[in-house]
């Protein structure tokens, strides 16, 4: 699980990057100035959480325990819907894809609350 998690890390910061320059290079003449604030907050999100993806498996290289597995697969699944959702209203501009990325937070949110937990418990 922890090479797994690596990896889809190591994949999704290079995603990350390769976005972040496309809004900061070709969106930027494309969309306007609100749009484009949306790309680059999914654009953010996505690469912390990438970083958090490979904390996870360093953390599961050290305890194989399913608070560390469930936050690797709830920190890809925040990027997903999170990220996904507001890449997605910025290019095509339709608001309804905002109504996903508050799911993609909490997965965020519940992410981070399982990685705590992992570490502090016994």
């Amino acid at each position: 699980m922890d090479r797994l998690f690596f990896a889809l890390g190591a994949l999704l910061g290079g995603l990350g990057v390769v976005l972040g320059a496309f809004g900061a290079h070709v969106l930027k003449q494309r969309i306007g100035p609100a749009l484009l604030a949306v790309f680059e907050t999914g654009a953010r999100y996505h690469l912390i959480h990438a970083l958090a993806l490979l904390v996870t498996a360093l953390a599961l290289g050290q305890r194989n325990i399913w608070p560390f597995r469930l936050a690797g697969w709830l920190f890809a699944a925040g990027v997903l819907l999170f990220s996904g959702s507001l890449y997605a209203l910025a290019l095509s501009g339709v608001k309804g894809f905002g109504a996903v990325t508050p799911l993609g937070g909490i997965a965020f949110i519940s992410g981070w609350a399982l990685l705590a937990w992992g570490a502090w418990r016994r």
